[in-house]
């Protein structure tokens, strides 16, 4: 959509033309997703906590998720950013994820 003015960039996250987004409005514009989301507020790094924790739920390989968190040290994932699931957050997991799929479907 932004045809000439598209700014390419390794950047996940990005302005409407492709160039970096300033970090307070980024968070505002986070604080307002969630706000209409209805869930509660959190900081946006605590989302890399989630990411991270979700990965290791689904069996995803340490050295993967490492990679996906761009973190230079495997310690950092493991020790840092993950915990191992119980059987109670594997089902709660795989509740969450038969609500999002029936959701989408319908």
């Amino acid at each position: 959509m932004a045809g000439d003015a598209w700014k390419t960039s390794d950047l996940t996250f990005t302005t409407r033309t492709g160039t970096p987004i300033e970090p307070r409005n980024f968070n505002r514009a986070f604080e307002t997703h969630c706000r209409r989301a209805g869930v509660p507020r959190i900081r946006v790094h605590d989302t890399r906590h989630t990411y991270a924790s979700l990965l290791a739920a689904l069996d995803v390989h340490p050295r993967v998720a490492m990679r996906i968190l761009r973190h230079s040290q495997i310690s950092m994932t493991m020790d840092v950013y993950t915990q191992i699931p119980s059987p109670e957050t594997r089902k709660a997991l795989d509740r969450l994820n038969e609500r999002l799929t029936a959701e989408s479907d319908g």
